[in-house]
């Protein structure tokens, strides 16, 4: 007989829901978890259709987060499987958002059932913030339902966020917390002229490459015992007409940081400018904060997570804060508690993303476990 969460996986598979679309997945998701109990509040934003699921009142506020949104999946022909089947094969269910991250939200909602129907008076709250917007732009997704708890004083205590975490084995990873990340758009401005005349000119790319090498050699901070040190990239470099007899007259670089939280934005934002202006340049620069570093260190969420793997999978789980962005971000700036636990990362946004079986029953079993911990 097939397990509730595999079905449950497979059902939000077949639905194509390429972000920015959820194509059902969040109605599909509600009736389920109306049926226990949860007031379900549906949240439109532009393009975007978020779900605000809570059930309970009460302090200890715990909630689950996600996105039904996938990455687009590229020529089907190069699937060995059609990416909109959830086909099984050899004990690994295929499919686009298999890993990342319907899975996790199937093994959510079953995690959430059996643990209503064995404690329908559980302590605390639990609720689900799901949106159809984390592998788009994140402009309509999770922030603004964010801005729209904080606006009526909706705080959430505790929040697992079911992003593959994953390495090699369900549970050896979580991470709790990530690295801020800030993209810097920089102009330098030069004189255009011919290449036989540079005296009649100024070069951008000359004036520059100094003032380049010390930014990518300057050491920002040290990090801590759970962030590396903050890395500096330039990512993108445009300058020149195309023409092999023209000096170009401005130079476009884009650049990221990935940061810590020994250091706040504002202080590389700052240091950056002094070195630029130290070289002497005239430039334009421009910044997005795309996230700022969160951390949640051991404590009631990150205990009960770690006693839950260990008991289901036998494994002592490693704290990390690798990788790229996520909606914690957003909930973390609230002064919630973050972690991020779901299956195996080796598959997702790849052609053939799959995921174990018996992996999503095990974390629907760890859940549940972590519900157990928290609210009885």
């Amino acid at each position: 007989m097939t397990h509730p969460v595999i079905s449950l996986a497979q059902a939000l598979i077949q639905r194509e829901s390429v972000t920015p679309e959820d194509a059902g997945c969040q109605h599909m998701m509600n009736e389920r978890l109306s049926a226990i109990g949860f007031d379900i509040e549906s949240l439109f934003f532009t393009d975007t259709l978020n779900t605000w699921a809570r059930k309970g009142t009460q302090s200890p506020h715990f909630c689950f987060a996600g996105h039904t949104d996938v990455v687009p999946t590229g020529p089907e022909k190069n699937w060995q499987h059609p990416p909109f089947t959830g086909l099984i094969e050899d004990g690994l269910l295929h499919g686009r958002g298999a890993a990342d991250m319907k899975g996790s939200l199937a093994a959510m909602v079953v995690a959430t059932e059996r643990f209503v129907s064995k404690h329908p008076d559980h302590k605390g709250s639990i609720s689900f913030l799901i949106t159809s917007d984390e592998e788009g732009p994140f402009i309509n997704g999770t922030t603004r339902v964010i801005d729209t708890l904080e606006e009526r004083g909706e705080k959430i205590d505790m929040c697992l966020v079911g992003e593959p975490s994953s390495r090699d084995v369900l549970g050896d990873v979580v991470k709790n917390g990530r690295r801020g990340s800030l993209t810097g758009f920089l102009t330098i401005k030069g004189v255009q002229g011919h290449v036989a005349y540079p005296h009649l000119a100024q070069n951008p790319i000359h004036l520059a490459m100094p003032a380049l090498t010390e930014l990518s050699q300057t050491v920002w901070d040290m990090g801590n015992d759970f962030f590396p040190a903050t890395s500096f990239q330039i990512s993108n470099i445009n300058g020149g007409t195309g023409a092999g007899n023209v000096i170009p007259g401005e130079l476009e670089v884009q650049f990221n940081f990935r940061f810590s939280t020994e250091v706040t934005h504002q202080q590389l934002q700052q240091k950056v400018n002094a070195i630029l202006q130290k070289h002497n340049l005239n430039y334009e620069l421009n910044w997005i904060v795309n996230g700022l570093p969160f951390l949640t260190d051991h404590g009631p969420l990150v205990d009960a997570t770690v006693a839950a793997i260990k008991s289901v999978t036998g494994l002592i789980t490693q704290l990390e804060t690798t990788g790229g962005t996520s909606d914690g971000r957003f909930i973390a700036q609230t002064g919630a508690k973050v972690i991020e636990l779901g299956p195996r990362n080796a598959t997702i946004h790849k052609v053939d993303e799959c995921v174990s079986t018996d992996d999503l029953i095990a974390l629907t079993d760890i859940y549940e476990q972590i519900l157990e911990q928290l609210l009885t």
